[in-house]
C-alpha cells in the first residue's frame, strides 16, 4: 500500500482540480475569441475595457441536468477523498477502500454523462439559433472529458488498495 498511496493521492487531488476547472471556468464553448459559452454564462470580450462581459446562459432542461452531473461529480469526488483521508487513519489493518471506490466511481459516471449530454445536445444547449459550426470545443470540455478515466481508474485503484498498516 504504501508505494501506491502517494501516486493514487496525487491522481485523486490532480482529478479533483481538473473538475472544479472544468466545472467553474468559462471555456466549454468558444463561438470566437472574443466570445465564450461555459456552464453557467455567455462573455463577450469588450476591447475597449479590455475585460470580459458575462450573462446568464439560456436555461433548458438539457444544461440543467448539465450543471447538476457536473456539481455532483465534484461534490462525489470531495467526499470520496474525505471518506479516504478518514479510513487511512481508522480502518483496521487489512481493509479495503470500497465506499471511497465507490464514490469515485460515481463521481466518474456522472461526469461522463453530463459529457455526453453536452456533446450529444450542444445544439439546444448553445442557443439553437445560431450555427455551430462556427464554433469549437473549449478546454473545459477536454477537460471534463479526461476526467473520466482518472476518476474510473482511481476508482479501481481504491477498490483493490488494501491498508496495510
Amino acid at each position: 500500500m504504501g508505494f501506491l498511496l502517494v501516486p493514487i493521492t496525487v491522481l485523486h487531488l490532480v482529478t479533483l482540480a481538473m473538475l472544479f476547472i472544468s466545472t467553474l471556468e468559462k471555456s466549454w464553448w468558444i463561438w470566437t475569441d472574443s466570445e465564450i459559452t461555459d456552464l453557467w454564462y455567455n462573455c463577450f470580450h469588450d476591447n475597449a475595457s479590455d475585460t470580459w462581459l458575462c450573462a446568464s446562459t439560456n436555461e433548458s432542461d438539457w444544461l440543467q441536468s448539465m450543471q447538476a452531473l457536473m456539481v455532483l461529480s465534484v461534490v462525489f469526488s470531495s467526499i470520496s477523498f474525505l471518506v479516504f483521508m478518514g479510513q487511512l487513519f481508522t480502518m483496521s489493518k487489512g481493509g479495503l477502500f470500497y465506499f471511497t471506490g465507490l464514490l469515485q466511481a460515481f463521481a466518474g459516471f456522472t461526469d461522463f454523462a453530463a459529457c455526453l449530454i453536452f456533446t450529444f445536445h450542444r445544439k439546444e444547449i448553445l442557443d439553437g439559433s445560431r450555427d455551430l459550426s462556427r464554433g469549437r470545443f473549449g478546454y473545459c470540455f477536454i477537460l471534463a472529458w479526461l476526467c473520466v478515466p482518472m476518476l474510473l481508474v482511481s476508482a479501481v485503484l481504491y477498490v483493490h488498495l488494501r491498508k496495510k498498516q
